[in-house]
């Protein structure tokens, strides 16, 4: 549970308006597909998304994806199976095939939360056209990420990632009282003897640290959605480059 409430703690480091976005997520899908959904969460890690889920509505049911070995024993170790609502899968959600290994049957809506930034165009475009056969007619996907302007938008570029910075207004905290950031918390992780497989099974799967894949403008989404066959495409919630898009079947 501690390295769970660590790693809730320097994503929301990292990404102050995290529980905003949450909530407007969750909005939406009671808006569009009810409050009963059968949920896939999308490079799920420890299952913050679905924790959220699960317990905002008492009849959801989530299937959480990921294919990072420690994030996934840390959320089948801490959050559990939530009375049998919740089901954990190791999948690489850019390799073909990725969907052979879910729960049969289609589901209501698809959650994603700062991870489909991993995939490049080619693994999206392929990844949407999956997602679209297994949502059912009327779901959704929800994709909380990272989503940059075009590239000719050079102001507001420039002025999404000046939003980014802590404010110049707000005094500096000490070291003390902040959260990890990301290469603290995965150093610090790195010396939990229990986790030595998961963390050795990780190392073979990531060799490189992630330092950037290059991945589609929120036009680039737009066109592989469309393409894959989603019918309505739209951002419902943003703050600078920090953005929900929201794609109907």
């Amino acid at each position: 549970m501690e390295w769970r409430l660590r790693w809730d703690a320097q994503q929301s480091f990292l990404l102050p308006e995290r529980e905003v976005r949450f909530a407007a997520m969750l909005d939406w899908v009671e808006s569009l597909v009810g409050r009963r959904p059968r949920c896939l969460d999308l490079g799920c890690g420890p299952g913050a998304v679905s924790e959220r889920l699960l317990a905002r509505f008492p009849q959801a049911r989530s299937v959480g994806v990921d294919f990072d070995p420690v994030l996934l024993r840390l959320g089948a170790s801490g959050l559990g199976s939530v009375a049998g609502r919740m089901t954990w899968v190791d999948a690489d959600l850019r390799a073909r095939g990725w969907s052979s290994s879910l729960p049969s049957g289609r589901y209501d809506a698809a959650l994603s939360s700062t991870a489909l930034h991993w995939l490049t165009g080619p693994q999206l475009g392929r990844f949407y056209r999956d997602l679209f056969r297994i949502l059912r007619p009327g779901g959704v996907l929800l994709n909380a990420d990272q989503i940059s302007m075009p590239a000719g938008a050079k102001k507001l570029r420039a002025a999404a990632r000046e939003l980014r910075r802590p404010s110049s207004r707000s005094p500096p905290r000490p070291r003390s009282s902040r959260a990890e950031d990301w290469t603290e918390w995965w150093t610090a992780i790195a010396r939990e003897p229990h986790l030595r497989g998961e963390l050795a099974l990780r190392a073979r799967r990531f060799p490189h640290e992630h330092m950037g894949t290059p991945t589609p403008d929120l036009a680039g989404h737009r066109v592989r959605l469309r393409r894959a066959g989603f019918r309505e495409v739209d951002l419902v919630w943003s703050s600078g480059e920090s953005r929900v898009l929201a794609a109907v079947r």
